[in-house]
């Protein structure tokens, strides 16, 4: 305890400041995460849409498939995604390994399955709300999934904040493919670990009051959404 006061405020102190270090760090996490998340989205909105509106074969397996891929394990992740990218992988020529790029590659990995199954699930209850309706009025497959989309779209949102809060703390899978290489490939929970075995209590602390905030504004936003999208339907 007598080495806790000293180092957080140092690290309120380098935050305050607005450290380089830390900033850099910072700046890099956010813009492998955005960059997987986005991508996941891209991706995983239309399999959940898919899976939600579409009677075809296999679709329960997708659906299992998707489920029990949330849990995956991130250093499993890592290093599948490294012996892919390593020189002796089928994709060691591209050179991928140990840049940001891996990193992202191996965030939408992770990220991709929770995106899907959970936008698959919030299309499903509104597509058993709406297809009545729809069928009724003749609107064709692309456009239900239109009106789906933009109907869902809040809670569709909070999917996509679960992906982006599983990315941003993510530390197995990005340490493994990263590297964790100084002004490259660090990242805030790569660096926290990375400080705290060093002993450098004051940076580890500053990246990680900087993660909780991150963590918190992500879960704000997604209550912020559940609600607005609950208070729509009530009306």
């Amino acid at each position: 305890m007598t080495e806790l006061w000293p180092a957080l405020a140092s690290a309120f102190e380098m935050l305050s400041r607005g450290d380089g270090y830390l900033r850099d760090i910072v700046m890099l996490s956010l813009q492998v995460s955005l960059t997987a998340v986005t991508i996941a989205t891209i991706v995983g909105l239309p399999i959940g849409a898919m899976a939600a509106l579409f009677r075809f074969p296999g679709r329960r397996i997708l659906v299992v498939f998707l489920n029990a891929l949330m849990g995956l394990p991130p250093v499993v992740v890592g290093l599948v995604v490294y012996l892919a990218l390593s020189r002796a992988g089928p994709f060691g020529v591209f050179g991928l390994l140990f840049t940001p790029t891996a990193m992202i590659i191996a965030q939408f990995i992770l990220v991709l399955p929770i995106i899907a199954a959970l936008s698959r699930q919030v299309m499903e209850e509104m597509w058993l709300e709406y297809r009545e309706q729809l069928q009724s009025l003749g609107v064709t497959p692309m456009g239900q999934l239109s009106v789906l989309l933009w109907d869902g779209r809040f809670a569709l949102l909070t999917a996509v904040l679960a992906g982006f809060g599983r990315a941003t703390a993510e530390v197995g899978a990005v340490m493994i493919v990263g590297g964790n290489i100084d002004h490259v490939t660090r990242v805030m929970t790569t660096t926290i670990a990375l400080e705290a075995s060093k002993g450098d209590l004051a940076k580890a602390l500053g990246l990680g009051i900087v993660l909780l905030l991150v963590s918190l504004a992500v879960n704000l936003l997604a209550y912020l959404l559940r609600e607005l999208s609950r208070l729509r339907f009530a009306s």
